[in-house]
């Protein structure tokens, strides 16, 4: 084992001789030395100051100046006091492990760049990791979920080594911080350190328990989005073959020819119909789920629901027959029950508390049919949106009205009542508007 490689020397000659000058070991503790006292002083003083610090520093007092500052000090109680001194100074390992006298003060600087650096950085982190706010667009949260599984597998690793690397150097300052010689601040201890890291692991698994379900989530809506698209364009193929085939029936009519491909044109209608009704699932979950990009989607549905009826009104006009399904039967996603401002809002009242106007927000009454025959290209089609319209209005409220809520205390149950009331209301309404359909039917404007 060596020693301190640096010990500071007191000159303590008699100043009126010439004999060389002897020197005493004081310690490896410079800071407990003013040389510019030392230069001025007496021998004596000197060594009177080196006994003092070395007591301090544990080393029993063996001897007094004046034992040592004659002409000629006793050499074998000189010898025995400075090998007390020398067993007193920190022990450094050979070989390089430990730390020297000359590198106490560069690596004592070292440690609390490093200590410092990574409690910043690990503070700055856990504040980061602490957001449980996610971004609802699936391009965003992808790209914060790799960003953290790359701060998991890349920054963490990197950072624990750099951890242990401070421990590592705080076991070589370790006994100069025992001898006195250095003095570690509050907070610097790798202890310290090491509650502040448990801290951020604690944020990163909260963080990591709500942001990978929350990818899960939006990878499942991408799935059914895209699912949507692709039935869409099945559906735009599906009624393409069936306004061809079509046409191809009314040139053989208009030659005078019997129409040949009724039962095809049939098959790909029906097909469409069994289509949009998987759309029209498929859209109710990405709404109960407010899927960002959700307008886009209904509008393309609704889109093939407009030229659906067009077809089938071509098909009722071309053939005049009931080889299609009722319309009781279809389950259709109407254009104008499911339009942009119903898909915003919320489909049942969730609150307890909330008015009369948020409470009937979920409600519409169905459209008329003169409202239905003014957005239409032809009188007979909107007669024919406005049965869709009422099936699709009945089959709408008995969904809501199974999943809604009665309401917990006097406010929110007054405001369901009022909202039944809406309901009932519309119900008496719907008789007049159905005797209207049938009358339309029975005066042969409507073609089963």
């Amino acid at each position: 084992m060596g020693r301190c490689s640096m010990p500071l020397f007191i000159d303590i000659a008699d100043d009126s001789s010439n004999e060389p000058n002897q020197h005493f070991a004081v310690s490896c503790r410079p800071d407990l030395v003013d040389m510019e006292r030392v230069q001025i002083q007496s021998s004596r003083d000197n060594l009177e100051q080196a006994f003092e610090i070395a007591e301090r520093l544990g080393v029993t007092r063996l001897l007094d100046a004046e034992d040592v500052d004659v002409p000629s000090p006793d050499e074998k109680s000189v010898i025995t006091y400075v090998s007390s001194i020398y067993d007193a100074f920190p022990k450094v390992p050979e070989g390089g492990e430990g730390i020297s006298a000359t590198e106490v003060d560069t690596r004592w600087l070292e440690y609390q760049n490093h200590v410092e650096s990574l409690i910043s950085w690990i503070k700055q982190h856990t504040i980061t990791m602490s957001d449980k706010s996610f971004p609802q667009n699936p391009v965003e949260l992808k790209a914060l979920y790799n960003q953290y599984i790359h701060f998991k597998e890349t920054e963490i690793p990197a950072k624990q080594q750099e951890k242990r690397s401070i421990e590592e150097l705080y076991k070589l300052l370790e006994v100069w911080m025992e001898f006195g010689r250095i003095k570690l601040p509050q907070g610097y201890h790798p202890n310290d350190v090491e509650e502040e890291w448990g801290k951020l692991i604690i944020e990163m698994l909260e963080r990591e328990k709500l942001l990978r379900p929350a990818v899960e989530r939006l990878e499942l809506l991408l799935q059914i989005a895209n699912r949507i698209q692709n039935g869409s364009l099945s559906c735009e193929e599906k009624l393409t073959l069936a306004r061809n085939t079509l046409q191809a029936d009314e040139t053989h009519l208009e030659s005078g020819q019997p129409v040949q491909y009724e039962s095809d044109v049939v098959m790909y209608l029906q097909e469409c119909e069994g289509l949009l009704r998987q759309l029209q699932a498929d859209v109710q979950i990405l709404r109960d789920e407010n899927y960002y990009q959700l307008e886009e989607l209904v509008f393309k549905i609704v889109r093939l629901q407009d030229e659906l009826v067009t077809l089938r009104l071509e098909c009722t006009n071309l053939y005049r027959k009931g080889h299609f399904s009722s319309p009781s039967s279809l389950d259709l996603v109407q254009p104008f029950s499911l339009n942009t401002m119903h898909l915003k809002a919320e489909p049942l009242l969730k609150g307890t508390h909330s008015t009369t106007t948020a409470s009937t927000s979920w409600f519409r009454k169905p459209m008329t049919r003169a409202e239905l025959v003014a957005i239409s290209s032809s009188e007979d089609e909107g007669s024919l949106r406005f049965v869709y319209e009422l099936l699709s209005w009945v089959e709408e409220m008995q969904m809501k009205l199974e999943r809604a809520e009665w309401g917990s205390d006097l406010p929110s149950v007054e405001s369901q009542l009022e909202v039944q009331r809406h309901v009932h209301a519309s119900v008496e309404d719907l008789g007049s508007s159905v005797k209207e359909a049938r009358m339309y039917e029975v005066s042969g404007k409507l073609v089963a």
